[in-house]
């Protein structure tokens, strides 16, 4: 059983871990870590440095090659934390369209996740963190004290991520949205290097039919933690 204070929420595309994760951080005092936005610094990278995101070599390189580091949110724009490539501060660009279209792919490569599980385990030993992706608890921190796995309808998902959208004013439909996370869904359960899937000793919470707030007081329960 590990030692570090670290707490390994997985979960598929749009299931609200990002969410949970940031409310179980924020009462507990934790660190929240996002591990998506690592796969998005690489994509950034690559796609400066790459030609073509398809030479699986070339991009695993850039990921061997580039520093990420992750630190406290160091100005009030909407940022929950601070990313950094090689000391370069990184948080909005990794956001962009481009990265978005292509962070699927760049994460699928054998090679990058395996440098960037390498990057994850370094920042995640600092501890009292709480640890969000898709194979923390399967594969980044198998011995995490505390594993949770959420997952959600594809349909509930895309409701929910519709929502989102809609209220930042942009323009895409539910159907839309559904066909990403599906297909999202299929690239990361059907992968060769840490498929998407609960850890063993995981506890799975079906949020479908749940508030946050119901979900948050359900995993500060299993921590043996109240709501602040």
């Amino acid at each position: 059983m590990s030692t570090i204070n670290l707490i390994a929420i997985d979960g598929p595309a749009a299931s609200g871990k990002s969410t949970l994760a940031e409310l179980i951080a924020k009462n507990l005092d934790y660190f929240f870590f996002d591990t998506g936005v690592m796969y998005r610094a690489v994509t950034l990278a690559a796609l400066v440095q790459v030609n073509d995101l398809d030479d699986e070599t070339k991009v695993t390189e850039v990921a061997n090659r580039i520093q990420i580091d992750v630190q406290p949110a160091s100005k009030q724009d909407g940022r929950v934390m601070d990313i950094l490539v090689d000391g370069k501060d990184v948080t909005w660009q990794i956001r962009t369209p481009e990265v978005d279209f292509n962070v699927s792919k760049v994460s699928a490569y054998a090679g990058v996740r395996k440098a960037m599980t390498e990057q994850q385990r370094r920042i995640g030993e600092r501890g009292n963190m709480v640890m969000v992706g898709r194979d923390i608890g399967t594969v980044v921190f198998p011995d995490a004290k505390h594993k949770i796995y959420l997952e959600a309808s594809p349909e509930e998902r895309a409701r929910r991520r519709f929502v989102e959208v809609q209220n930042r004013g942009e323009s895409t439909t539910y159907e839309e949205i559904l066909a990403s996370i599906r297909k999202r869904d299929e690239v990361d359960s059907s992968r060769a290097v840490a498929p998407l899937k609960p850890a063993e000793d995981a506890y799975v919470i079906d949020s479908d039919d749940k508030t946050i707030d119901i979900v948050l007081k359900e995993v500060l329960q299993i921590l043996g933690k109240s709501v602040s």
